[in-house]
């Protein structure tokens, strides 16, 4: 079985000449009709990609490609950082590969270049690898970090250096197993940004306008609690949105500790989610979606006002989810 570095494209170099290598290989690259300048390479931010153990090959490019199409739009210098297990060390040596890839940018003769750095660590040389990081990065920019499917959350305290220094943190909660949901102890938890809660900016957009019909004090009138029923798929998705309903209902006038209750439900297909607001009065209002057909539909009742809609509905794209973790 393949490493997820063997896994990822680029051109293997040395560790110690990285920088040159990356200037070599803009300068010899037999496929550029035009070298890339300084302008075309410059970036905004730093950004690193830290494949956890759980990662598979597969997965590992998949990845790399979200972060490829990311830097699309966001010139970025990307570190990717692939541990190896124990069984498969050979040597305690850090491996590098360097990566660079061109593309149009937004005007006529506008050329856009991402370069990625690629470091294969094993364990034992843990402890070199925050200075290593440190190298690659382009002084004097943020760095955001993206730590993607861990085998639990604490070993994410072991990168203390990446947790601090970084602007925000990244992480994906779906890919947490419920017995691990404890929050890590991070330095800085208004830094940490979860990516289930990105993806579902059009649904909170589409329930938000909805309910932006009705005046605040009317959806907190009796309200009771936040039920949010899902199926088997969409287990992370529903707890998020039980978590952004409470805390909405809340700034409305709500109880602040207004119940919510998530619960798996056998009848529902895998990619549908329910969303109802019970209430101890004759009003309601209940969100019916499935991400697998991409529609929902909702319905509402408050204060004599019955109201109702059948849309489409969808989630963000990776990469414009890692943008609205980051930037927004």
């Amino acid at each position: 079985m393949s490493s997820i570095f063997d896994a990822l494209p680029g051109l293997e170099t040395p560790v110690g000449s990285i920088s040159k290598s990356l200037a070599r290989m803009w300068a010899t690259d037999e496929r550029a009709t035009s070298k890339p300048g300084d302008d075309a390479k410059a970036t905004q931010v730093n950004f690193v990609l830290h494949l956890g153990l759980h990662t598979t090959p597969q997965d590992a490019l998949a990845q790399f490609q979200t972060a490829v199409r990311f830097s699309k739009r966001y010139p970025c210098r990307v570190v990717v950082l692939c541990p190896t297990r124990e069984e498969n060390v050979h040597d305690a040596t850090i491996r590098a590969k360097i990566y660079g890839e061109c593309h149009p940018g937004k005007t006529r003769g506008d050329l856009r270049c991402c370069e990625f750095v690629i470091l294969n660590y094993p364990t034992a040389a843990r402890v070199f690898l925050e200075n290593q990081v440190s190298i690659c990065l382009s002084t004097d920019l943020p760095v955001y970090y993206w730590a993607h499917n861990f085998a639990s959350s604490a070993k994410l305290g072991a990168y203390q250096y990446l947790l601090t220094k970084a602007k925000r943190i990244l992480i994906d909660r779906s890919l947490v197993p419920p017995e691990d949901q404890g929050e890590v102890a991070w330095p800085r938890p208004e830094a940490v940004r979860d990516l289930v809660h990105a993806r579902l900016l059009p649904v909170r957009q589409t329930i938000g306008q909805f309910l932006s019909a009705h005046q605040p004090a009317a959806l907190a009138d009796g309200l009771g609690a936040v039920v949010v029923r899902h199926g088997a798929a969409r287990r992370a998705e529903a707890r998020v949105l039980g978590e952004w309903s409470r805390a909405r209902l809340v700034g409305c006038g709500a109880p602040s500790n207004l119940a919510v209750k998530v619960e798996a439900a056998a009848n529902l297909a895998p990619d549908a989610v329910e969303l109802l607001f019970t209430y101890g009065n004759v009003q309601s209002f209940r969100f019916d979606g499935d991400f697998a057909k991409g529609c929902a539909h909702l319905s509402a009742h408050f204060r004599g006002a019955a109201t109702e809609l059948a849309t489409a509905i969808s989630l963000l794209s990776p990469e414009a989810a890692l943008a609205e973790a980051m930037f927004f």
